[in-house]
């Protein structure tokens, strides 16, 4: 097993946390990885996008001259693609672009990002992030003790007074994993993405959300 230093806000060094290999150590597929981010984003697609044919463009209905004898080309309509004001050929409808990865494709994808980022070093592991108000200084801080300029911080569950103290910071996105337990049903609540992993250099995570993210793809 891979292990990992623990640190606190203020970048220092309080233990060591060894990482499952079978979410942290996987052989990394990057086939999996490039069709996660591309269904990622074709999912995001409005795809409302849409313009008229010849067909659908109003007017022209009348042939704007006689077949023969004026030295033109003939022509049948004044909105055939060719003219001024005329429709789009093959123009573009509306439709949705989302397609869909079993569950075996996602969670490989997702543990091949992991595991890149440990191999890297880009993952960066806190014993616990509380602020005691929100400020954006904060994460800012937190962010410079652990020398880390774009980053994308989780947490187990959500970090209300993080969330809100790093809006305001471009470079910097935050997201949650949590496994829920009712009624004896196990429901994962997540927002962490192979699209986000990939996008924010470092991956900051809290010790909690490690055991979380090791429970949900283990």
């Amino acid at each position: 097993m891979a292990k990992v230093s623990v640190y606190n806000i203020e970048g220092k060094e309080v233990e060591t946390l060894e990482l499952n290999d079978s979410v942290f150590g996987v052989e990394i597929n990057e086939h999996l990885v490039h069709m996660a981010v591309l269904q990622q984003l074709a999912n995001k697609r409005q795809g409302t996008q849409s313009a008229k044919t010849r067909s659908e463009v109003s007017g022209g209905g009348r042939k704007p001259w006689r077949q023969k004898g004026t030295g033109h080309a003939r022509q049948g309509s004044t909105r055939a693609p060719q003219w001024k004001g005329g429709g789009v050929v093959f123009a573009p409808k509306p439709r949705d672009y989302s397609f869909k990865l079993n569950k075996r494709e996602k969670a490989l994808a997702m543990k091949s990002v992991l595991t890149s980022k440990v191999t890297e070093s880009k993952l960066v592991v806190l014993d616990s992030i509380n602020f005691e108000e929100i400020k954006t200084k904060n994460v800012v801080n937190m962010l410079n003790n652990l020398k880390v300029e774009k980053a994308f911080i989780v947490t187990n569950g959500k970090n209300d007074k993080l969330v809100a103290s790093a809006n305001n910071i471009p470079t910097v996105r935050t997201g949650l994993v949590e496994v829920v337990v009712d009624e004896d049903k196990k429901m994962v609540n997540s927002t962490l993405n192979v699209y986000d992993l990939l996008k924010y250099d470092t991956l900051v995570v809290t010790k909690d959300a490690v055991a979380a993210i090791e429970e949900v793809y283990a």
